[in-house]
């Protein structure tokens, strides 16, 4: 909000007319006053709301940089890099194929008594 010279002398002249010269500097103070109390309401304001929004979102920080170091040191090849032996240990073992009951010619299914 910009005033002009013009603007401020208007407002300045009306002030005088409805207070009286004398009630001026009274007016002044009171407001010098309002507009400090003011301002210094909207810095608590933004100091607690600073202080709430701060707390959880450095917290959820630190969480995600844990994971992310945890991730860094984790390998799932490492095993399998380690013991070749073991996956031709676990190719080298037959696999059995279970018949389906309905290929199997031995399938009774279920029994009622």
């Amino acid at each position: 909000m910009e005033l002009s010279i013009g603007e401020m002398a208007l407002i300045a002249i009306a002030i005088v007319v409805l207070f009286g010269p004398d009630k001026l500097p009274q007016i002044a103070r009171d407001l010098g006053s309002g507009v400090r109390k003011m301002r210094g309401a909207v810095e608590d304001i933004k100091t607690e709301i600073m202080k709430e929004t701060d707390n959880p979102v450095s917290e959820i920080k630190r969480e995600i940089e844990k994971v992310k170091d945890a991730a860094k040191d984790y390998n799932p090849m490492k095993d399998v890099e380690k013991d070749p032996s073991a996956e031709t240990k676990a190719s080298a073992e037959p696999v059995v194929v279970q018949p389906k009951p309905s290929e199997d010619e031995t399938y009774e299914g279920p029994v009622s008594r």
